[in-house]
């Protein structure tokens, strides 16, 4: 059995309006049929925060919605509450303070079953601080900033769900373009993954590869820095880096991108059903005129006529559309 999705969550996701994300992570789930454990662990917030998704996930359709909150590791150890995960369809990390996230749950039982249902198939998501705890490297803390600097940032170890890789969150909005720049510096091997909010990295495994899908409003911007110069061995301080040859990807939504070859995933273009069964209409009349030009016995009154028609139901089509956007 493959292992199941991740959704990497930029944080701020829509929960009033169309629920772009959620809905998806609903529907991944398994819909009606969902039974989500919630773990607000990194959020001061606790069971005010778990209200909000109980309610958002159940107006989307999940059966149930069970709360797991460890304050502590020895909580973390507790088996009632790692017994809660069995039988979940997926699991939904919140956003807050990472770092707490990560020290007490990562190494613990608690951890461990939530690697063990991702392996089962079982869907994990995460916003803003459950977001960057999936890759097995995870940012701490550090400041915003376009430049990389030396000690920008630190680092500790996440859940490891996305292996080779280091996760940021907020990304454009909090311009965190500097600290995933040191990051990847320091650690060539990695892959730096920047989520902007309200958007979404989706990613699966198939076919003996990952590959990630970017819904959502923003961008998931990728820094390969395979084949980088940098010189984060030497600086000193908080000197500025260098970081040379970094391969740069920005993935709006609609976008994919295989993680096991790093690189863009070539789609074919969509086109609007009905944009398409109009400009099948009208070459269909073209053709015709053609055939009536050719055929010279047709008077200029009836091919004026002919093209006029023509032109009024293509009228009366796209205004009909418009119409019905409007609504």
């Amino acid at each position: 059995m493959p292992a199941g999705p991740l959704m990497i969550i930029g944080g701020a996701e829509d929960k009033l309006r169309g629920k772009t994300i959620l809905t998806e992570f609903v529907a991944a789930s398994g819909g009606s049929g969902a039974r989500i454990a919630v773990i607000p662990t990194a959020s001061s917030l606790g069971d005010e925060v778990v209200e909000v998704y109980d309610a958002v996930f159940r107006k989307l359709g999940a059966a149930e919605v069970v709360p797991v909150r460890p304050e502590s590791r020895e909580q973390a150890r507790d088996a009632d509450l790692v017994a809660a995960l069995h039988g979940a369809t997926g699991i939904f990390m919140t956003g807050g303070n990472q770092l707490k996230l990560s020290a007490v749950i990562c190494g613990t039982p608690l951890g461990e079953a939530i690697v063990e249902a991702h392996r089962d198939g079982v869907v994990v998501a995460g916003t803003s601080a459950g977001a960057s705890i999936q890759s097995s490297h995870m940012v701490a803390f550090g400041g915003p900033g376009a430049t990389p600097k030396q000690r920008m940032t630190q680092v500790a170890a996440g859940l490891g769900l996305l292996e080779s890789a280091v996760i940021d969150q907020h990304f454009d909005q909090r311009n965190r373009y500097g600290r995933l720049l040191m990051i990847v510096s320091q650690s060539p091997q990695l892959l730096g993954i920047g989520v902007d909010e309200d958007t979404a990295a989706v990613v699966t495994d198939e076919d003996d590869r990952q590959l990630m899908r970017v819904i959502g409003r923003g961008s998931v911007t990728v820094l390969d820095p395979a084949r980088m110069v940098t010189n984060a061995h030497e600086a000193q301080r908080s000197s500025p880096l260098l970081a040379s040859g970094v391969v740069l990807h920005v993935l709006p939504a609609g976008s994919a991108f295989d993680l096991t070859e790093r690189a863009l995933v070539h789609q074919q273009p969509s086109v609007d059903p009905e944009d398409a069964a109009e400009l099948a209409e009208a070459q269909r009349d073209m053709r015709q005129v053609a055939r009536d030009i050719a055929a010279g016995d047709v008077s200029p009154g009836t091919l004026r006529r002919r093209l006029a028609r023509s032109r009024t139901r293509a009228e009366h089509t796209t205004g009909t559309r418009q119409d019905g956007d409007a609504r």
